[in-house]
């Protein structure tokens, strides 16, 4: 078979191992010239990388490849998507195990797919986890997943756009517009999360947020049993509880998470995992014990009684707005960074109301953030300056002993970091450094 690579990164690699055995003749195909590709491949390097990919029999598309992009450069093949394939695909294929759960959502996906992965085996089960998270799907088969295993995979929109598959159990999570950098509208958002619903049957079970709209909206595409969770009959939170079928896990207190944003993910966690175990003990100690993932509110260190936190990973005005709400505290915030098309009103508004002290804003939308926050009449703010460094000396400068200083910055990374993780690692070292 004629195999094309579109696009050689992580998942790009992982696809070339895959289809890399006799019989198949493989070129990697990437926008960057510099791309090493591996001993025995063809390439198709530079900026005419889609070009002419008639001549292939299939073609793996990467997450962050839209499939427009694909049909834009071969106008002369109309029907070219029909040759596109991804490595999610593919893995719903041939995964040994239907046991598969899918989480989606904007954010929060890591989060609740870990729990429900963490709650599983804490029932006895043997359970992969992967997809967005961690492992590439593919390289999940190398572990010898069995028909009776389960198998928890963080699906984004740049997975679920074009994919053919459904699980039988799948959760979408909050939802509200982001990526439209990728996608034309928030529409076409909306209806990449819906793939991961559309091949539901009658037996399957959709679980979503009762109270969000557009969650509602992504599972509205699916024949399968919706249930709702953050309200009856799925798991909620009653008198200070988490409660399902009646039954109290442990109190939100009790969580190691922190923001009541988390006691959405915690929810959704026990509504898919209580369709597979009511184990409550099994269910409890994680929720008990877990404290959350890298750069999702992680407490750096506290200096000078000012306690630093990393929320790198909260790159929308939403998350930007629940990790605020997430403390009492006095609060400098640090915000912004590359632009993502998104409305900051509503953060300006959470700015003003949540005891912010001072917000640093940063990056290519700084201009934008303040001129947003001067239009509720909050002028508190300051540049953070060019490096990592810079920006943790102001916002140490602004903080008060007492106060929280918050990196949750509402925006993409990619104009001063090389992705989150980086801008996220970067603080760390810099609030390490302060005395």
């Amino acid at each position: 078979m004629n195999i094309a690579i579109l696009g050689f990164a992580g998942q790009g690699k992982s696809a070339y191992e895959y289809w890399d055995q006799p019989g198949n003749k493989i070129t990697i195909c990437d926008a960057k010239i510099d791309v090493v590709v591996p001993d025995g491949a063809m390439a198709h390097l530079g900026p005419d990388y889609l070009k002419h990919l008639d001549e292939f029999d299939l073609l793996v598309r990467t997450p962050a490849l839209h499939p427009r992009d694909i049909v834009a450069a071969n106008p002369e093949v109309p029907n070219i998507l029909d040759k596109v394939t991804t490595v999610t695909n593919e893995f719903f294929k041939v995964c040994p195990s239907k046991n598969i759960i899918g989480v989606t959502g904007t954010k929060g996906k890591g989060t609740a797919s870990t729990l429900i992965a963490k709650m599983l085996e804490a029932a006895g089960k043997k359970v992969r986890l992967g997809g967005n998270i961690g492992v590439a799907p593919l390289d999940m088969l190398k572990n010898n997943i069995q028909p009776e295993d389960f198998v928890v995979l963080e699906l984004a929109n740049f997975q679920l756009i074009d994919l053919k598959y459904s699980p039988p159990l799948a959760v979408c999570l909050m939802v509200v517009p982001e990526h439209l950098d990728w996608h034309e509208d928030v529409n076409e958002y909306i209806t990449a999360k819906q793939q991961l619903f559309a091949n539901q049957t009658e037996k399957d079970r959709a679980i979503y947020l009762f109270e969000s709209e557009n969650s509602l909206k992504v599972v509205g595409v699916s024949k399968a049993q919706k249930i709702p969770y953050f309200a009856a009959p799925g798991a909620e939170v009653k008198d200070g509880q988490i409660v399902i079928d009646n039954q109290k896990i442990c109190g939100v207190d009790e969580l190691k998470l922190l923001g009541k944003h988390n006691w959405q993910n915690a929810c959704a966690a026990v509504t898919a995992v209580w369709q597979i175990t009511q184990n409550v003990e099994a269910i409890k100690s994680v929720l008990t014990t877990f404290e959350g993932l890298e750069h999702r509110l992680e407490l750096v260190k506290e200096v000078g009684g000012v306690k630093y936190y990393d929320d790198s990973f909260g790159t929308t005005p939403e998350t930007a707005m629940v990790a605020i709400e997430a403390f009492e505290e006095p609060k400098v915030v640090i915000l912004g960074g590359s632009d993502k098309g998104a409305d900051f009103s509503q953060l300006a508004q959470a700015v003003k109301a949540n005891n912010v002290r001072s917000v640093i804003t940063i990056g290519k939308m700084a201009e934008k953030i303040e001129n947003v926050l001067k239009t509720v009449n909050f002028e508190n703010f300051v540049a953070g300056g060019n490096t990592m460094s810079e920006i943790v000396n102001v916002a140490q400068s602004r903080a008060l002993p007492g106060d929280v200083v918050l990196l949750s910055t509402a925006c993409a990374s990619f104009d001063m970091f090389n992705d989150y993780k980086d801008r996220g690692e970067q603080f760390q070292e810099a609030v390490e450094q302060l005395t």
